[in-house]
């Protein structure tokens, strides 16, 4: 196998050029630096040069340095080994454990999808209990889809997500998948910690591609992520529940790589590929006959705008959204959900069954009164409306705080004990709210 030499180096950009047998795209060639520095062939440029990226971001680079093909893409450890670890975007480890012995544990190329990634519907919808009352009523998690938690920052994204995976886990209900895609190392260890001490480590793999990284491990780490959780689900046959937190983060680092790829951007201010990074990575958390790949994905919104042509990408790969308020965070109500504006396409008869469907009906129509009546009570008084009026607008007041809960995640700060409610109790407390006539 030939080898190229350096012939450019701009930022994380490298151009290699090579006298015969060139890479191919997604290879991983090896500099002769003394950091033994990771290139990651991004594009041809001509028939004998190859750009690349500077993976690991090694600064022992020079003009005119060896490079040594290695004819294979990134491989990722995958399977039982990975298993209460956390590891990177190369699949090394960030726990302070041993590297795993790549000599026994199996392996799979990120770039490559599994060739049995067709969607594949149960005849039958499987309602996963999440334990959290504003989610299991409102935006009901079924095995096999994908919901978002969308909300500026400092909201309460990372603090629901941690929880979720807590209630999942702990009731056993599939492999946990986690992706840290550009966000605090602070999270990251708190995350690690939270599962450890509730001896939930065992049903849970863990991958980051942290802030303080470049944007390629920030692009490959969600990649990885989902070649692990792809293994699982065809070859051990397994439900797998995957959690990515940021999935904006994740286009963030894909348009930082196109800034420095010189690639014009588009209309949006985005990288032209914006529509094909979602979606190819949205293709790959599907489900099939062998399992399914259910994903709970949180959406960081730049300046809480939910217009940003990036998140709108993400959210129409989504069957339903938790739209996280300011607002709502402000009134001191945890999780802070807009509840008028969190939305799910799931939220039918035929999938969570007459009685929830009926109660989500009458909630929201209060819900949407209630908002049209608080310009009103602002300038006459709520005592002045009428008695329909005033006793609908106290019952949507009553429910807003019906779906404020305690986190285990959170007991040591908020010093209050984790709360855990099953669907059944959630729309009989709706229930009891509804029929009152006197609040």
């Amino acid at each position: 196998m030939s080898n190229g030499v350096i012939r450019t180096i701009k930022d994380l950009v490298v151009t290699v050029q090579f006298d015969a047998d060139q890479p191919e795209i997604g290879e991983l060639l090896i500099s002769r630096s003394p950091q033994k520095g990771i290139l990651l062939v991004n594009s041809l440029a001509s028939e004998n040069t190859a750009v690349c990226l500077n993976v690991l971001e090694d600064r022992g680079l020079q003009k005119n340095m060896a490079v040594d093909r290695t004819g294979k893409g990134i491989e990722v450890p995958v399977g039982e080994a990975t298993i209460g670890r956390v590891l990177d975007p190369l699949g090394r480890p960030l726990d302070g454990q041993p590297a795993l012995d790549l000599k026994t544990v199996p392996r799979k190329n990120i770039f490559k999808a599994s060739n049995s990634a067709m969607t594949f519907k149960a005849a039958k919808p499987d309602i996963l209990e999440t334990g959290i009352k504003v989610i299991d009523f409102f935006t009901p998690l079924l095995k096999g889809r994908k919901m978002g938690i969308i909300g500026g920052a400092g909201v309460g994204k990372t603090v629901l997500t941690m929880e979720l995976i807590h209630n999942i886990a702990k009731s056993g209900q599939g492999l946990a998948f986690f992706t840290g895609i550009g966000e605090r190392i602070r999270e990251g260890h708190e995350l690690y910690d939270t599962l450890k001490k509730g001896n939930l480590l065992g049903s849970t793999c863990m991958f980051f591609g942290q802030m303080d990284q470049n944007p390629v491990p920030r692009v490959l780490v969600a990649l990885a992520s989902v070649t692990g959780a792809e293994y699982f689900r065809d070859e051990k046959k397994k439900d797998i529940l995957f959690f990515a937190d940021n999935m904006y983060r994740y286009i963030q680092a894909r348009n930082e790589l196109s800034t420095v790829l010189e690639q014009v951007p588009s209309e949006g201010g985005y990288e032209p590929t914006i529509f094909s990074d979602v979606k190819m990575l949205q293709d790959r958390l599907s489900s099939n006959e062998n399992g399914s790949i259910t994903s709970i994905q949180t959406i960081y919104v730049p300046a809480d705008d939910l217009s940003d042509p990036a998140v709108l990408m993400i959210q129409h790969e989504l069957d339903g959204t938790i739209v996280l308020s300011r607002k709502v965070a402000e009134q001191g109500i945890r999780p802070a959900v807009d509840l008028i504006h969190t939305t799910s396409s799931l939220l039918s008869p035929e999938m969570v069954g007459e009685r929830h469907y009926k109660l989500s009906v009458d909630v929201q129509k209060l819900l949407q009164k209630h908002e049209s009546l608080k310009s009103i009570i602002a300038i006459i008084g709520e005592n002045e409306l009428n008695p329909t009026d005033r006793n609908d607008f106290r019952k949507a007041k009553a429910l807003i705080q019906y779906f404020n809960q305690n986190f285990f995640v959170s007991e040591a700060m908020m010093k209050k004990k984790g709360e855990y409610f099953h669907r059944d109790q959630t729309l009989a407390g709706i229930e009891e709210i509804l029929a009152k006539t006197d609040l």
